[in-house]
């Protein structure tokens, strides 16, 4: 009888190396830094991620591959910065418009905020040059991903603190996993936007109703469903009879 094949063990690919060799200190070599950073996104924007490559970049920078390669060892490294930088300006308007107040203003105020961070967040990655194709970068990349799931761990921790205190009975793991998706759900509809040709105030104002919506779910059973918060009521001062 024929043996019974093993399945072989899975070997993964060593990724390349994200990190940035040298952080300048002059202002010639911040300079230089910059202006990489600078014609890698102008390429990006030009030519895709498939074409972009170090050579490239050399090229259009007017610089020898060894400048380059004083900060950045490859391209993926010129990306990921591209990258931090994409969230850094996104995680911004998070802190806008995503707020305390917010929270506590009840559903129809949560709803405008989200409506108004998922227009704000495209229009910042409108304005960043190659802002898209970083976008698309982060995802589709493997060695990029941990760029983008980073950045997202770090809004969804600050939101589900803000919903914990807004909400200081609910479950905290319900919290966390509804800011988690929330922070995805935002993410995935810039990123949809941008790949339709879609009215972006719609897309918008469609997607912070299912959201708002939601946290009516997540309040705990006895509180007030127009508002994300019910402050409870001052204790009454005893009266005497008559």
């Amino acid at each position: 009888m024929p043996q019974t094949l093993r399945s072989m063990p899975s070997i993964r690919k060593p990724q390349p190396s994200l990190v940035t060799k040298k952080q300048p200190a002059q202002q010639r070599a911040t300079e230089t830094f910059e202006r990489i950073l600078e014609v890698t996104a102008q390429t990006l924007a030009d030519v895709g991620i498939e074409r972009l490559s170090t050579n490239l970049v050399c090229e259009r920078a007017g610089l020898t591959p060894p400048a380059l390669y004083r900060y950045f060892p490859n391209k993926y490294a010129l990306l990921s910065e591209l990258g931090q930088r994409l969230m850094q300006a996104q995680n911004e308007r998070v802190d806008r418009w995503i707020t305390l107040e917010v929270f506590n203003g009840g559903v129809d105020s949560l709803e405008r905020a989200i409506e108004g961070l998922i227009v704000d967040t495209y229009e910042a990655t409108v304005q960043t040059v190659g802002g898209v194709w970083i976008m698309r970068a982060l995802r589709a990349v493997p060695a990029l991903q941990q760029v983008r799931l980073a950045s997202h761990a770090a809004v969804t921790h600050e939101q589900t603190r803000l919903l914990a205190m807004a909400l200081p009975e609910a479950d905290a793991a319900e919290l966390q996993l509804v800011s988690r998706i929330v922070v995805e759900l935002i993410y995935a509809t810039v990123e949809m936007i941008f790949d339709e040709p879609l009215d972006v105030k719609a897309v918008a104002r469609t997607v912070a109703g299912m959201i708002a919506s939601h946290l009516t779910r997540v309040r705990p059973v006895g509180e007030k469903t127009d508002t994300v918060k019910t402050p409870k009521p001052a204790a009454r001062k005893a009266r005497g009879p008559g």
